[in-house]
């Protein structure tokens, strides 16, 4: 929530060091210390978040911080892996499928990151120009695009889809099962 006048957001953040003492009856030693973070966004009247920590005695408070916002970015390139990708659309029930079928999620996802590295990135639209972002033509009503959307090089779609071309390309066979692949028609994105 915009915290500042310029819509910009903003918390205070406080770290102290403390022992957790759950269930400390049953050790012999009590737990070590550990660091709680607590959010406070200036729009609230009260704090909102909390963190836990193992993170060294001597950490920055910034580090901190850092360390516990990076869970959302984890979370995102994981739902990234499943929806994009399809790692949650597994269905078979071997372990040498499962094996085989994560692995090339995986390294589908690294490929997708190095060519979003290789472009700049992209300058921010205000909400008035996103709405005047073109629609991908339709040129052949018998062959419409597979969906469509408002067309980003780097987004992940994009990238799936010129990924599953180039692998269409070079492997006349599956590496797993040997069948003849199907190679997808590639159109301009």
């Amino acid at each position: 929530m915009p915290g500042g006048s310029n819509g910009v957001l903003s918390s205070r953040f406080a770290a102290l060091r403390l022992r957790p003492a759950s269930r400390d009856w049953k050790r012999s030693e009590p737990y070590a210390e550990e660091w709680l973070l607590i959010e406070w966004p200036l729009s609230e009247p009260k704090p909102t978040k909390y963190w836990l920590s193992t993170l060294p005695a001597d950490t920055p408070i910034k580090m901190l911080d850092e360390t516990a916002k990076l869970r959302w970015r984890i979370e995102r390139d994981y739902q990234d892996l499943k929806q994009e990708l399809g790692l949650g659309h597994y269905e078979d029930r071997s372990w040498r499928g499962f094996h085989h079928h994560a692995s090339l999620c995986i390294a589908a996802y690294g490929f997708m990151v190095t060519r979003r590295e290789t472009f700049p990135p992209q300058r921010r639209l205000n909400p008035l120009q996103a709405k005047r972002l073109a629609f991908p033509q339709i040129t052949d009503p018998a062959d419409p695009p597979i969906r469509t959307e408002r067309h980003v090089p780097t987004s992940i779609t994009s990238i799936r889809r010129s990924l599953a071309f180039i692998l269409g390309q070079t492997r006349p066979r599956c590496p797993y099962c040997a069948r003849a692949m199907l190679i997808p028609r590639h159109r301009s994105l």
